[in-house]
């Protein structure tokens, strides 16, 4: 294989791809967990979180691609088995449950979140550690999807709830800061 001289050093693409095999690890298993949510979910929000969910499990698919090609541009080879992928996650997976879809809400915006904090972490990492700013920039753009899935999930949550019986459970009114 051709040398790589794109001005980094061996060990600074080597810690790079590192990062984005974590964070491609993430990505893939909270596709799944996504997948199997939207395959699952039952109740009065059905049709709502069922397309939400379609399409974050289609971003998260691009994003999945893209973190794949970033890997081999700086000269790495992506994670590309379950078994690696359950290796190198930060997630917890959910085997054998199917939680409420208010639950499945609630855990899919924990991931969100978690890959939130992971990718701050990377995209530091990144550029002071490693020297990588193109990589940094990525994992910039990568973290602010997550961040607005994570707000619409977590909107959804806090939104007002259904009791089983279908009826709707007194709420605290929020008043804006500043009113």
């Amino acid at each position: 294989m051709r040398t790589i001289n794109i001005g980094l050093t061996e060990e600074q693409r080597q810690g790079v791809i590192n990062l984005l095999n974590q964070d491609l690890a993430d990505s893939y298993l909270l596709l799944v967990k996504t997948k199997k949510y939207h395959w699952d979910v039952v109740g009065p929000q059905f049709r709502s979180l069922h397309e939400l969910w379609e399409e974050h499990y289609q971003e998260l698919t691009e994003n999945i691609d893209e973190l794949a090609e970033r890997i081999r541009a700086l000269g790495g080879y992506p994670i590309g088995t379950m078994e690696g992928f359950l290796q190198m996650t930060t997630l917890k997976e959910h085997g054998g449950d199917v939680p409420t879809a208010t639950d499945m809400v609630a855990r899919l915006m924990e991931d969100h979140e978690q890959i939130i904090r992971n990718l701050r972490d990377h995209v530091d990492r990144s550029g002071e550690e490693f020297h990588d700013q193109g990589t940094a920039d990525f994992l910039t753009e990568l973290m602010e999807d997550h961040e607005e899935i994570a707000w619409m999930l977590r909107s959804f949550i806090e939104g007002e709830a259904l009791q089983p019986s279908g009826t709707q459970p007194a709420t605290e009114t929020k008043t804006p800061v500043g009113v």
